[in-house]
């Protein structure tokens, strides 16, 4: 009576433990996609504000060359000015030469471009990850995710209207990313086809995107270079997480044609010029060392952007989402742990393990060789060029994302989990067999203790507030961005229908009032008008023999 009396309580202890795990799972999994909601709103609206922004963006700096080049000597003609005069790349300017070939109408649709390709490439990637890891794809936090991303790549960084608005940056060191991300997604489609000539063509697709990648941006082959690099070492058959070479090859034909790539710029007339410009000095200790310095100052200066603790925290919660929309694996299968349900064994853990301690490594060593370049190319102050940072500022967002979806992964699961099922009772009876996805917390999992769950309940509350925190963190920088590209915009309209008007009369000099905007150079910005491009640039763009201060 009394062993019958216990048994009794003991499984009304566990029927309450696991009514309440199963009461704040069902709590959670139906207040997560309003949370999301909220966080893609926020992030929305501000990508959708930078992007309208490209309407009023008007030339300056590199600009007013790349006006009147494009106009006078065509497409090829630029193309050729780059790889014989100006920096050997190629790539970067025939973009540039497609891009101005209508005037600014095609760099004020390139912000709206970048949001769109960006984001998208960024979704898919993640709707494949998830599904190679067997895991349910919860597409509204997946989404909140990617637009707290690309939110915290335009607008948290020191310069916005370089990163998102300003095509001659966009074209160098932001459409790289768009390039990376897009040839990975070919490379996974290709792979799912099992068909031979698709990987075929994957693989020199990637050979031929990665020689144009060569020829557009240092900092992104870097950067590119290793994780592609690493990527092909993990994916050898050899380490049991492929079951062919496919994954290897296209990482290796990536590679090879960043090299190729690379190769053809170093070489080439203009980038030779631009070396002679600046003699590189031998590497030195003193010199190791300044340029060890430089990369301190850069990740001192993205350390001091809290908001990109958002990335983040919006990994958190994506991963949460995953956890508490996932099936328990049977039979076998193995889940995004790596662990083989029913036997307890965990199955590629030094893989697990490389790919959680590589990104940040290879991030870091990346940062080095960029610091390494800008301080050759540009002097003690060639750090301060943050725009381009981007090459390795969206890896490190996509493994802070990253890093808190394997956290949020694994407080979901803690959340979800209820208490084992009681030994059999002699009767032969067997457990039934898990619950589908919303039906109810797992089984068989260890019992989360009260405490334990409600901590990790704040934890989740307190990131589901940061992540709305960072997305409001952007918005001075976005109204900074937005009042300062307007009011340009209207003064430079303004300028520009004087001048234009002055020289249908018949002048062949005119005035010209710098308007300053994102720390990019204007004409006069050199007292020696020989030396002062912007200005030379600018009197091609008009047709005048010379500009002159107001």
């Amino acid at each position: 009576m009394s062993r019958t009396t216990l048994s009794d309580l003991g499984d009304a202890r566990m029927s309450d433990e696991e009514e309440q795990n199963s009461d704040a799972a069902r709590g959670l999994r139906q207040a997560l996609p309003w949370i999301a909601l909220v966080i893609a709103t926020g992030a929305g609206a501000l990508l959708s504000v930078g992007a309208f922004l490209g309407l009023y963006v008007r030339p300056t700096s590199d600009d007013w060359c790349a006006l009147w080049k494009t106009r006078d000597m065509g497409v090829l003609g630029i193309t050729s000015d780059f790889y014989l005069t100006q920096n050997g790349r190629v790539t970067n300017a025939l973009l540039t030469g497609l891009l101005y070939s209508d005037d600014m109408r095609g760099p004020k649709l390139l912000p709206a471009f970048l949001v769109v390709a960006l984001g998208s490439g960024l979704f898919l990637l993640a709707r494949a990850t998830l599904r190679a890891l067997r895991l349910p794809f919860p597409a509204a936090a997946a989404a909140a995710a990617v637009l707290v991303l690309e939110a915290l790549l335009f607008f948290a960084g020191t310069r916005a209207y370089q990163v998102l608005l300003w095509a001659p940056a966009t074209i160098s060191h932001t459409l790289p990313s768009v390039l990376g991300v897009w040839a990975v997604l070919m490379a996974v489609g290709a792979a799912r086809s099992r068909r031979r000539w698709a990987r075929g063509t994957a693989v020199g697709a990637a050979a031929v995107l990665g020689t144009a990648a060569g020829m557009l941006s240092e900092p992104f082959v870097a950067m590119s270079g290793l994780i592609a690099a690493a990527a092909g070492v993990l994916c050898l058959p050899r380490f049991g997480r492929t079951r062919d070479r496919f994954a290897s090859t296209w990482c290796a034909a990536w590679c090879l044609g960043l090299l190729i790539g690379l190769v053809l710029l170093t070489t080439s007339p203009g980038a030779r010029w631009r070396r002679a410009q600046q003699p590189k000095e031998p590497l030195t200790l003193a010199g190791a060392g300044e340029t060890v310095r430089d990369w301190y100052r850069i990740w001192e200066t993205i350390g001091g952007q809290w908001a990109y603790v958002g990335a983040l925290a919006a990994g958190v919660l994506l991963g949460l989402a995953v956890a508490l929309s996932a099936r328990r694996p049977h039979g076998g299968d193995t889940g995004a742990d790596g662990e083989e349900a029913g036997t307890g064994r965990t199955s590629g853990g030094t893989f697990r393990v490389a790919v959680l301690v590589l990104p940040l490594p290879l991030i870091a060593l990346g940062s080095l060789v960029a610091a390494y370049g800008l301080r050759s190319g540009y002097g003690v102050g060639g750090w301060t060029y943050a725009r381009t940072w981007t090459s390795f500022v969206v890896p490190f967002l996509l493994a802070l994302c990253g890093y808190g979806a394997w956290l949020g992964y694994r407080l979901g699961r803690g959340l979800v989990a209820s208490p084992a099922p009681a030994p059999g009772d002699g009767r032969g009876l067997v457990s039934p067999p898990a619950p589908a996805a919303g039906d109810g917390p797992e089984r068989g999992a260890a019992p989360s203790p009260p405490g334990v769950r409600a901590a990790r309940l704040a934890a989740l509350v307190v990131t589901g507030a940061v992540a709305v925190a960072s997305t409001a963190a952007l918005v001075p920088a976005v109204r900074t961005l937005t009042t300062h590209t307007v009011a340009r915009s209207l003064a430079w309209d303004r300028q520009d229908a004087r001048i234009r008007a002055e020289v249908a009369a018949g002048r062949s000099e005119v005035t010209y009032r710098p308007l300053y905007i994102g720390g990019l150079a204007e004409p006069f910005f050199t007292k020696v008008y020989e030396k002062d491009w912007a200005a030379r640039c600018t009197a091609g763009y008009y047709g005048v023999d010379r500009i002159n201060r107001p």
